[in-house]
């Protein structure tokens, strides 16, 4: 066999690995949304509301509770 065929397979079998990866992560972050377990969209002001003063994202109680 050739190296380039080699290296050519492994490719496609890494692109097609990351892809499955890539859309299971977005159906995961999608049904997490859906099921209310996270709002992802406070998540996103936090790259436009990054003063030290702002406040968190989740109160600390919350994590708490979660980790219990």
């Amino acid at each position: 066999m050739d190296a380039r065929l080699i290296q050519g397979a492994a490719y496609l079998v890494l692109i097609i690995f990351l892809t499955i990866v890539l859309y299971g992560y977005i159906m995961h972050l999608y049904r997490s949304e859906k099921k209310g377990k996270r709002n992802y969209e406070k998540y996103g002001k936090m790259a436009l509301d990054d003063e030290l003063t702002s406040p968190p994202v989740e109160p600390l109680e919350e994590n708490e509770k979660e980790s219990k």
